[in-house]
């Protein structure tokens, strides 16, 4: 076949451990879609509408760890995988994008579906590459053979994200009828061997002796994956040091009993006295984004002596405006070391310690009793809703207020959830295409919580032929963009409610039908309580748990709730 080197990109890409691939239908990326169709060794899907594609295909890379692949034609196609491919970029989730193109001669000649494709996703991706046109030469075989093994190398390599690869491709690129696609049994492989970012015990001592000469060590994770043996290592070395770990719902570090979870509540306090006690002299962080607002400005405040953030390669954000030392390492392997270091060191609870593990019960308990006698309205919704999640299982929190009341209240260390939000762009933009492709590829029972604007913004996540039924959506409709009621700036203007909350009279009902998913409406925390009892279950299969609210009623619960935390002397 003439273009057999397109036909082994999907050869190198299986031998290379890709598991996923996710076509969008198109003519001009048909040998790529054939291809990988028919290799044995893949798993492809359809997903007719790209951006969906792309965020489905995010959602099995973050779930399985290993790259997706993604395939589209030429033209506009491309451009709808950007929200995507930014997502995966700051995120760092590991993608191998492929779009086909037309020739270069012909871009820029008014041929149909002809865009400017080279580099198309900019800064947003690792890196791109530009497929051989012409395939005539041994040395153009052995170029695409490299090139495809270095675009997923990259791809893995940390910091992982999406990887471009333009693939101009001339008529005629159909397979004659009956003939046979082969795979070369002899096809060029290069594998990389990921470096362990591991540190020498020589720096193990040395940095456990200048943590030891601060009293007053705080951890704060930002989003990461859910990491055992990293729980493990934090626990150990919280009690050789006497530190303290506060995590964001998505840090995953919940399930760490000391962890502090409740610090939204915490730092609420204006009592500066009070917020002096909490004020770190050393601050380690690691990990990619924090959600929390005040915990953001509280340490911009309140600085630390020093700050370090370990991470093993790529850029540093300087989030917090005071970092001082950047640690290249794993941060397992530098919890580890340290703690090893530390060796059986016997460590009375330090001082600091108690002094957050107080406020962090206070919190707590304030949040308990304040949720257990809140009137109907989506924070009191969603504190039932979160502590009766099936375990182990995965949770996804779409962006604007779903994510916001899901880290205020917060999850309990006895709960087995993996979390996830693309909070990498924190966009709406896909938040339920992200929740299937966590399905597709999790023996779990998948539960998404998102607003109405985020789920009716992304509805064709569901539009292909795999729904999964581990899949369960719990839809907060309160007809409007809810959150801009709850941050100052546009809910004093008179503009808020026609340009800022832009109200909408649709539900999730049709959408249910549409894609053969069960359907639950709610309008009282009666009517919840009743239906929780059969939505989570394994028999019920893939369906939507709607929740009606009033956008102001939600406005003055949430003002209320405010103005207990702040009477509450935490």
């Amino acid at each position: 076949m003439i273009l057999q080197p397109v036909v082994n990109i999907a050869e190198i890409c299986a031998r290379k451990g890709v598991q996923q691939v996710v076509l969008s239908p198109g003519s001009r990326c048909a040998p790529l879609t054939i291809a990988f169709a028919r290799h044995p060794d893949l798993t492809v899907r359809t997903v007719s509408d790209e951006r969906a594609a792309a965020f489905i295909a995010l959602g099995m890379a973050l779930t399985t760890g290993k790259a997706t692949v993604l395939v589209c034609t030429s033209g506009t196609a491309a451009l709808n995988y950007a929200p995507a491919i930014a997502e995966a970029y700051f995120q760092q989730v590991p993608l191998l994008v492929l779009t086909a193109d037309r020739p270069p001669e012909w871009i820029d000649q008014m041929d149909g579906q002809t865009i400017r494709q080279q580099q198309v996703f900019g800064q947003h991706v690792k890196n791109s590459f530009t497929f051989p046109v012409d395939l005539s030469h041994p040395d153009a075989v052995w170029h695409t053979e490299r090139l495809v093994s270095e675009a997923l190398n990259e791809a893995a390599a940390f910091p992982a994200g999406p990887v471009h690869v333009n693939v101009p491709l001339r008529e005629p690129f159909y397979p004659a009828p009956g003939e046979e696609l082969q795979f070369d049994a002899n096809v060029k492989v290069i594998e990389e061997q990921q470096n362990t970012y591991s540190i020498t015990d020589s720096q193990a001592n040395q940095w456990l002796q200048e943590v030891r000469q601060y009293k007053r060590v705080l951890i704060v994770v930002g989003q990461d994956a859910y990491q055992e043996e990293l729980l493990q290592q934090l626990g150990s070395f919280m009690h050789a040091t006497g530190a303290v770990v506060v995590g964001d719902s998505i840090a995953n570090v919940h399930q760490l009993p000391q962890a502090v979870r409740y610090h939204d509540a915490i730092l609420a306090c204006p009592e500066e006295e009070k917020m002096m006690a909490l004020q770190p002299e050393l601050l380690l962080t690691f990990g990619k984004s924090i959600i929390s607002k005040s915990l953001k400005l509280y340490l911009r405040q309140y600085k630390p002596k020093a700050h370090w953030h370990i991470q093993a390669a790529g850029a540093v954000a300087d989030t917090f405006q005071v970092l001082t030392r950047i640690i290249r390492s794993a941060p397992t392997a530098f919890f580890e070391g340290l703690s090893e270091a530390a060796g059986a060191t016997t460590l009375h609870v330090s001082a600091y310690q108690t002094c957050w593990a107080a406020k962090e019960e206070q919190a707590a308990a304030f949040l308990r009793n304040y949720t257990a006698e809140a009137e109907y309205s989506e924070l009191a919704v969603l504190a039932q809703v979160l502590h009766q999640l099936p375990q182990p299982g995965n949770l996804h929190l779409a962006n604007s207020m779903a994510v916001r009341y899901a880290n205020i209240l917060g999850l309990k260390k006895e709960q087995k959830l993996f979390v996830y939000a693309n909070r990498g762009t924190s966009g709406i933009d896909g938040s339920t295409s992200t929740s299937v492709g966590c399905a597709l590829t999790s023996p779990y029972l998948t539960t998404l919580i998102t607003g109405d604007l985020a789920f009716f913004y992304d509805r064709n996540g569901l539009w292909h032929n795999y729904l999964p039924q581990n899949l369960r959506i719990i839809l907060l409709n309160n007809h409007a963009g809810g959150i801009f009621r709850l941050i100052d700036g546009p809910r004093q203007q008179p503009e808020l409610e026609p340009f800022f909350e832009t109200h909408q009279a649709l539900n999730g009902e049709n959408t249910a039908r549409d894609f053969n998913l069960a359907y639950t409406a709610c309008h009282s925390l009666e009517e919840l309580q009743v239906a929780l009892k059969t939505f989570f279950t394994e028999e019920a299969g893939a369906g939507i748990l709607e929740i009606f609210t009033d956008s102001k009623q939600n406005q003055a619960s949430f003002a209320r709730y405010k103005q207990q935390l702040l009477k509450s002397g935490i």
